[in-house]
């Protein structure tokens, strides 16, 4: 970048420094703090670019970066970012295309990566516009229909008698029933109510058998290495002094995300989901987060959560496709040829799980043999 009053600064922020910067933006997102990257992936492998005008930070990208040998190729990944959504600042989208010229400079042109990128935005919004023209001339991956993210997202800025009289009839009537079992929620941002969370996430993980990618202890550590502005939030239902469901919910920016949610063996019948999720979103009010995430939805592997979310009443919407680059023939061969043998995997596993899942419904017993 040749004007000076733009400066790009790449692998000068220490951890401390990087999660103040990004209490800055309304797009930050858990995906982009510092502890999800430092526990999910290594301190070691994130490489950290800063875009400042006059001095001021304006955009940030936290990316993971994958090298197999010490030899010159390998790739980089970018989660829900970049950052480029000042707060008290009018939208500037020459931000975001300085972010992607920086970026491309950087990790395709310097250190000759293979890049993806997942953008935080959907199909059709002003912000999904926005990165499929900052990022014109990168290639937009076809990702195949199940796995391309795809959830309800809730709008929270009507008033809380509205938006309980947008909920679906029969969503509503179970809220209110839940109401009247004389359950009480506690919450927190503490590891303590993580705790008790996981313990309810345990019980219903040996109900049900599902196959997940989530990794609750993995999350735990998370919390742990979290600033405190930064943390997620906890709640948990109890009847009669007793844990029976629980949630985690992410608020960083002006944004929430339905990370984590459970309820055990003795709340099958307490309704406490339904009371955890209003009690959530009053929660998110208050705090004056504009929109609500509700997590990934399936309705032919997972009808019941689909069907669960969709009660809420919030925009079915599907994630914009990755995006990807790179200049390098070796990076480039190098990616394909583990998406491959990931895939092989995957499908070599596919109808173990599916039998786990159906035996799982009927309430049967299943075991793999090596």
């Amino acid at each position: 970048m040749t004007d000076s009053t733009w400066q790009i600064e790449v692998d000068r922020a220490t951890a401390a420094e990087w999660s103040q910067m990004l209490d800055l933006f309304k797009d930050a997102n858990i995906y982009q703090t510092s502890a999800y990257g430092g526990v999910r992936w290594g301190e070691k492998s994130l490489s950290r670019l800063v875009l400042k005008r006059d001095g001021d930070v304006m955009g940030m990208a936290q990316l993971r970066i994958v090298r197999p040998t010490p030899l010159r190729f390998g790739m980089a990944y970018l989660r829900w970012g970049p950052l480029w959504e000042r707060r008290g600042k009018l939208l500037d989208p020459e931000i975001l295309a300085r972010l992607a010229h920086a970026i491309e400079d950087e990790y395709i042109k310097v250190r000759r990566l293979f890049l993806s990128i997942l953008p935080n935005a959907v199909i059709g919004s002003r912000r999904g516009e926005a990165f499929q023209c900052a990022f014109s001339k990168f290639t937009q991956e076809r990702r195949e229909g199940d796995k391309t993210y795809r959830t309800f997202v809730l709008d929270l800025a009507p008033s809380l008698e509205e938006l309980r009289s947008r909920l679906d009839k029969k969503w509503r009537n179970q809220l209110t029933r839940s109401e009247k079992n004389n359950l009480t929620v506690v919450s927190g941002q503490n590891c303590e109510e993580y705790r008790a969370f996981c313990a309810i996430y345990s019980q219903m993980r040996n109900r049900k058998r599902f196959e997940t990618t989530v990794d609750a202890d993995e999350f735990g550590r998370i919390q742990e290495a979290l600033t405190e502005s930064q943390r997620m939030h906890t709640l948990i239902c109890l009847d009669k002094g007793v844990p029976v469901a629980g949630l985690v919910v992410s608020a960083i920016g002006d944004s929430a995300i339905y990370l984590l949610g459970a309820t055990s063996d003795a709340g099958l019948n307490s309704k406490g989901a339904y009371l955890l999720q209003w009690t959530a979103i009053c929660w998110l009010k208050e705090r004056g987060i504009r929109s609500y995430d509700l997590g990934g939805i399936d309705p032919e592997e997972n009808p019941g959560v689909y069907h669960f979310k969709k009660g809420l009443s919030g925009a079915d919407v599907c994630q914009i496709s990755q995006f990807a680059a790179s200049d390098s023939a070796v990076s480039s061969g190098m990616v394909k040829a583990g998406l491959v043998i990931r895939r092989t995997f995957r499908a070599s596993f596919r109808p173990l799980s599916v039998a786990r899942f159906n035996l799982a419904r009927s309430g049967g017993q299943t075991s793999a043999k090596s």
